[in-house]
């Protein structure tokens, strides 16, 4: 008669196991990147196919471009947050040891925004002719 009878309800057992708050927006966010990326990415391709045997000059004019400028930025961007929004998923779920998924989340997180930098600093500085 040692039969154990849980008089609890299934949401009492469920209470404080975890949230369920933000995985949704984490869905969104890498959805919105990943067209963001995708539609920026078809226009850097098509942009890149036109320049195929041209000298510096008219990239760099090409580049000058506000509205190409602004596209290039878009696509930096985008893709370095998609690939940490991809790259924290994948730690979350293969990385057991507490320490070492934070210490992998940080390096990802200062990676990619250094990447992102590094990539806008270059566009805008052959934007601009420096």
């Amino acid at each position: 008669m040692s039969q154990n009878i849980n008089m609890q309800t299934p949401l009492k057992r469920a209470r404080g196991l975890g949230s369920a708050k933000d995985g949704t927006a984490h869905f969104i966010w890498q959805r919105v990147t990943a067209i963001a990326t995708a539609l920026s990415g078809l226009w850097l391709l098509g942009m890149l196919l036109s320049l195929r045997s041209a000298e510096y000059a008219v990239v760099q004019s090409l580049v000058a471009d506000p509205i190409n400028a602004s596209v290039l930025v878009a696509f930096l961007l985008g893709m370095f947050w998609h690939a940490r929004l991809g790259l924290q998923v994948i730690i979350e779920d293969y990385v057991h040891t507490p320490l070492l998924a934070v210490l992998a989340q940080l390096a990802v997180l200062f990676i990619c925004a250094l990447a992102a930098i590094a990539g806008v600093l270059a566009v805008l500085r052959i934007a601009l002719g420096s």
